[in-house]
């Protein structure tokens, strides 16, 4: 935390400080000389930001700790039941929400379908029924959230509140961070889908620990989320991890609203297309590889063929991907969480011939969550920086 010698306007100055209290309550309950020796603020400064917040409901008193000597002094800990924050992801036809608190514990979760075609009414609508279902299933009203994070489709502009490129909502150029703040009557916090599952999975889920990953989802779309030093790399205009547009499969002719080469032929439309054929029978809505996994297994020769067709195609992408970003680990989310011992040693033994170093890999670990912990944690960054929203 920047104390002395810092410049810049008073309010900055006062926020960081603020910032810096709560962080080391975060970590621990402790008095207020405890906190001015740990910040380097004066004792006077620590009293009135303490007071300021404990009436915020931010902190709060919680008894006295051991004397030293004189009088015992009053405990004080960070109140993470004092505001929430809400994660929401769109992932094909399914939204997943849920409130957490200001420790980004999930207090309660709620799942929709949404009616195909999924276009940007219906997902805004679906979000305002969600949001309005998780608070009669919690304690906190309206005025105690403090945002909302929502992983988009797409190329997300966060800066800007927009999404450049989003074929299946329709959304693109439009005004969308806006249009939600005004329906939802909160601060907005935007990314791309898979941009928010890595996040989750890199603080949560299969990817604790490492430094640089890179997380491969398939759905409808194929997207990658890339974390390098510890950090999210979303590119120069926010487009880094779009493998979708791999020239990976048979190439036509595209309009420039259809989904990519690679998506097309090996997300998982692409891949059902050619699996419903096949099958002797398959259950719709389910999961596409473990069915194909099971009719191959069973001896069924077109099953196997396809099925090792997009294994081979998978590992295209992803030794494209790897010989350029050199990542410790490539985390597989999305329908690749459903492969069985057999495929995962299949795509290695692919890796092992395409690339010469071939990086740890793992099964995405936390299913439909990853995208609601980096939405939220997304949320939590910001605060409680943008507390003036509603002010």
């Amino acid at each position: 935390m920047r104390t002395r010698g810092q410049t810049g306007n008073t309010k900055f100055v006062k926020q960081m400080n603020r910032e810096g209290i709560l962080y080391q309550l975060k970590q621990k309950r402790m008095s207020r000389a405890e906190l001015a020796a740990e910040t380097k603020l004066s004792r006077p400064c620590i009293s009135s930001l303490v007071d300021e917040m404990i009436g915020e409901g931010l902190i709060r008193e919680i008894g006295t700790g051991q004397s030293r000597g004189g009088r015992k002094p009053v405990l004080l800990e960070y109140n993470s039941q004092a505001f929430a924050v809400v994660g929401a992801v769109y992932e094909g036809n399914c939204i997943h929400m849920a409130i957490a608190d200001l420790h980004g514990h999930i207090l309660s979760r709620y799942q929709a379908r949404l009616k195909p075609p999924a276009d940007g009414e219906k997902a805004l609508a679906a979000l305002e029924a969600g949001l309005t279902k998780l608070l009669g299933q919690c304690s906190f009203e309206r005025s105690q959230l403090h945002g909302i994070g929502i992983g988009l489709p797409g190329i997300t502009e966060r800066n800007k509140g927009t999404i450049s490129f989003a074929p299946s909502t329709g959304w693109m150029g439009q005004p969308v961070r806006q249009a939600l703040e005004e329906r939802l009557g909160l601060p907005v916090f935007i990314d791309n889908d898979v941009n928010m599952m890595t996040i989750g999975e890199f603080y949560q889920g299969a990817g604790r620990g490492a430094k640089n990953l890179i997380q491969i989802y398939v759905g409808s779309g194929i997207g990658a989320g890339i974390v390098i030093n510890g950090q999210l790399y979303r590119g120069s205009k926010e487009a880094a991890g779009e493998i979708g547009y791999m020239m990976i499969g048979p190439f036509r002719n595209r309009s420039q609203r259809e989904y990519g080469v690679f998506e097309s032929n090996f997300g998982v439309p692409g891949i059902l297309s050619k699996a419903q054929p096949l099958l002797p029978s398959w259950e719709e809505g389910a999961p596409i590889l473990p069915q194909l996994q099971a009719a191959a297994a069973e001896g069924h020769p077109e099953a196997r063929a396809l099925l090792q067709d997009t294994y081979r195609h998978w590992a295209f992408g992803m030794a494209n991907v790897a010989s350029i970003m050199d990542p410790e680990l490539l985390v597989l989310g999305g329908e690749m969480i459903h492969l069985d011992e057999q495929g995962l040693q299949t795509i290695q033994e692919l890796l092992s011939r395409l690339i010469p170093v071939v990086p740890v890999i793992k099964t995405a670990s936390l299913g439909d969550q990853a995208g609601i912990i980096g939405a939220v944690h997304c949320v939590l960054e910001s605060f409680p920086n943008h507390r003036s929203w509603s002010e």
